[in-house]
């Protein structure tokens, strides 16, 4: 016996070791973590939490209701039976001070908020506003929870907070939209605490899950007709299916280089695996009719699944109305866990009186039937414990039109993924619309810029999306419907004219139903959709043009380019015989030729054709020109009649000379919104005008002066906006002295004619009298006016020359 006490005594000492062993290393770890710089991206400086001002909050934020204090006591006693119960298991998350140094229990700091936008009524809006708004603060200890938590209307104050000042924020929102949210307490791999997605492929660049479509399944019937014999060669199958297995064995290689890439680009070993605490929103299924159980995580506001593998086990969750410990093993991570939380087994309560969740899954309704008669032993037990939980301490949440369309700190985010950077703006930051703009770069250095995606909003020309592949320098432009001619997207390689261009339009929006235009230096070809006429193609050639004669402010010259060749393709008319169906007609321009090629008849191979030469409509002595056989030569595909009159003919060349005519104003018409559009192409918006060049050029300005030349820039600067504000006063001063002067003489004249005017003539008078006081008036408060704002406009001109990056080295301490 005294032999097993020893080696219980000796093993007892062996696991107390390892214990302490354990905690220091997990102490070390704790310290060289947080010397460490953690990177989370974030634009604002670091800020000191203790200088804020606590003085104007209201006194909620400072003492605790009797309630509250009640509540306190509660959640200590429940803490120590779970201390004692669970001795393994870290503390909870349960009454942290909040900015004015009180204890809150953490159920009472979320406080449901439904905002007065309709972005902010969905999750994914309400997910998305947070992670823009708020800059990331790290926890200061990566292992555990914070020591403070504080409001949501402080955090939304100084837009900055950790994981938990997002979930709770996030979770306030999301319930007061009508969600079954809940703060979750837990762990999380390293990338998801410190917001690296620099391994994560960018969610903009994430292809969409192909459906597999259910081929249609083939009915056995007996009687089916045979199917026509199998005429392709074997040779060409066995050719194609090599050329298949080929194909497929490259791209096996290539699968397999990309694993052996994706093997190196691997995160490191993270000696904390499993022990980073993070906070994140759990919103469970039923209500708002969210079909299945989600995570979100605050810091980027998109959406997993509870079986995502970077969430790796959950301490608790809680709302505003109650607070649970999580009793199930996390072993698998949050894989297996089950989110019901009326599970007494496997969710603990701390508040068993207040009101249980909505949630109640299939296996744990047969379990609550079974545990009824328990249940219903235990209620008076529970209702002298029951406690209600107390209002929430905050505020009301309130966020300004101004913030909610700010968004980002500042205005601006930067997200670093994996061989992307994405940056947002605030709309109407940027004077183009630009709100955001994604940069794929072809190495993880991200230093070889492969293409360029940006996106606009509240545009006039109603532009919306623009690609441009750095490496063939193509850039496409894509335009939401409204554009002033019904631009869908635009292609081009240059803005110059005549390099070749590609657009698309929305044809239902337009009369001749033009679907596209491709053109380039001497070509150009339409594409139209559902016309009348049944015209689909239109392809039409150019000369080379002559000297430019170019236009000063455009890009369009004066001498367009001569037309050599129209062509038109039409599709079949059913409504006409087949060789009376036009389908493609050629007008050779500088031959003075035209083509017509009609439809196939059924069951022939050639089809009818005529051919008009055309002349001058009268000769040189002016006689008029007589149709002759010999301008038209005609083609009847399977007809041994006799051609038809020259009458006939004679005005088919008519009409098809008038078109002709049409069809050249139509090209110009074409050339013309064409030219348009390139003088009116989004990346060529008007720049604002360099104020300081007239006096740059003066210096001969090119990259850096000396501080002799920017006091000389900035005082000839300031000399000639001193002298415009004179001018400009001095204008208003003698259009003033001239407007008094002849109101002074219309009063003179009416003094002496007073007596000889009739009625009519002296209102009209009077009138005229009226309308020369008031602009006298208005003179004279222009006047008023520039002298009292001349100085403040020459000061913040001052101020503005002191700012300007040319000139600030040399006059910021001017």
């Amino acid at each position: 016996m005294e032999v097993l006490e020893e080696k219980e005594e000796e093993e007892q000492r062996e696991e107390e070791l390892k214990a302490l062993e354990i905690s220091a290393k997990l102490q070390d770890l704790e310290t060289k973590v947080s010397v460490e710089q953690i990177c989370i991206p974030s634009d604002v400086p670091d800020f000191d939490w203790t200088s804020i001002d606590t003085s104007q909050l209201p006194s909620s934020y400072k003492t605790n209701s009797l309630k509250e204090k009640k509540l306190l006591h509660i959640a200590d006693h429940f803490l120590q039976q779970y201390a004692h119960l669970c001795p393994d298991r870290k503390p909870l998350f349960l009454h942290p001070v909040n900015e004015c140094g009180v204890e809150k229990f953490v159920s009472t700091t979320v406080r449901p908020t439904l905002l007065p936008y309709t972005e902010l009524y969905h999750w994914d809006g309400c997910a998305s506003f947070v992670s823009d708004y708020l800059a990331v603060e790290p926890l200061k200890s990566p292992i555990t929870p914070p020591s403070s938590l504080y409001s949501p209307t402080t955090i939304l104050k100084y837009q900055r907070g950790n994981c938990f000042d997002f979930s709770v924020l996030l979770c306030s929102m999301l319930i007061g939209a009508g969600y079954d949210a809940y703060c979750v307490h837990g762990y999380a791999t390293r990338e998801i605490c410190t917001l690296d997605e620099t391994l994560e492929l960018c969610p903009l660049l994430r292809k969409p899950q192909e459906v597999p479509k259910e081929g249609m399944k083939k009915s056995s019937n007996k009687y089916r007709v045979k199917p026509p014999p199998d005429l392709h060669s074997k040779f060409e199958l066995q050719q194609e299916a090599k050329k298949a297995a080929e194909t497929e064995a490259a791209q096996k290689n290539k699968e397999r280089e990309e694993e052996k890439v994706t093997e190196l680009e691997k995160p490191r070993r993270d000696p904390l695996y499993g022990l980073w605490v993070h906070a994140w929103v759990l919103v469970l299924s039923g209500k708002r009719e969210v079909p299945e159980t989600f995570f979100i995580n605050p810091f980027t506001g998109n959406s997993h699944s509870t079986m995502d593998e970077h969430f790796l086990g959950i301490e608790s969750v809680w709302n505003h109305r109650n607070y649970w410990v999580n009793m199930q093993d996390c072993w698998n991570g949050c894989k297996d866990l089950i989110f019901d939380l009326g599970d007494a087994i496997r969710w603990e309560i701390m508040l068993s009186g207040s009101n249980k969740p909505l949630q109640l899954l299939p296996d744990a309704e047969e379990e609550k039937e079974l545990s009824d008669r328990d249940m219903d032993d235990m209620q008076e037990k529970e209702e002298d414990i029951s406690f209600d939980m107390p209002p929430s301490w905050v505020a009301p949440i309130q966020i300004s039109p101004r913030e909610f369309e700010t968004r980002c700190s500042q205005g601006r985010k930067v997200i670093l993924y994996r061989k992307a950077k994405l940056e947002k703006w605030a709309p109407y930051l940027n004077g183009n619309g630009l709100v955001k703009r994604l940069t794929i770069y072809a190495d993880l250095d991200c230093t070889e810029v492969v293409e360029v995606r940006e996106w606009f909003k509240n545009r006039e020309d109603m532009l919306d999306m623009r690609e441009v592949n750095k490496q063939t320098q193509l850039t496409t432009d894509y335009f939401s419907p409204g554009h002033l001619l019904n631009l869908k997207a635009h292609t081009y390689t240059s803005l110059e004219p005549e390099t070749g261009h590609t657009m698309e339009f929305y044809n239902e929006a337009r009369v001749d139903g033009l679907q596209k235009r491709v053109e380039n230096a001497n070509e150009m070809t339409e594409y139209f959709v559902g016309r009348d006429d049944f015209l689909h193609v239109r392809h039409m050639e150019f000369g080379k043009r002559g000297k430019k004669i170019h236009l000063a402010g455009t890009r369009t010259d004066i001498n367009s380019q001569p037309i050599v060749q129209i062509k038109e393709c039409f599709h079949r008319n059913l409504e006409k015989p087949a060789d009376e169906d036009v389908a493609e007609r050629i007008f050779l321009i500088t031959e003075e030729t035209i083509h017509l090629t009609y439809h196939l008849k059924d069951k022939y191979i050639t089809a009818s054709k005529k051919d008009f030469f055309k002349a001058s409509e009268r000769d040189r002595k002016g006689n008029e020109i007589v149709m002759t056989p010999e301008m038209c030569i005609t083609y009847q595909a399977g007809s041994s009649e006799k051609e038809k009159k020259l009458l006939h003919l004679y005005k088919l060349l008519q009409e098809l000379t008038e078109e002709e005519k049409r069809l050249k104003q139509q090209v110009r018409q074409s050339e013309a919104e064409k030219n348009t559009m390139e003088d009116e192409l989004p990346g060529q918006e008007e720049q604002d005008l360099d104020y300081l060049a007239p006096f740059l050029i003066q210096i001969g300005y090119r990259e850096k002066i000396t501080k002799g030349q920017a006091l000389r820039v900035r005082d000839d600067c300031l000399t000639d906006f001193k002298r415009r504000l004179i001018d400009k006063a001095n204008i208003i001063q003698a259009r003033f002295e001239k407007a008094v002067e002849e109101l002074q003489k219309k009063d003179q004249w009416f003094q002496e004619k007073k007596n000889q005017l009739s009625a009519e003539e002296e209102d009209d008078f009077l009138a005229r009298y009226s309308e020369t006081m008031f602009h006298i008036h208005i003179l004279a408060l222009r006047l008023n006016r520039e002298k009292q704002t001349a100085p403040q406009k020459y000061l913040a001109l001052e101020e503005k020359l002191r700012k300007d990056p040319r000139l600030a080295e040399h006059l910021g301490h001017a």
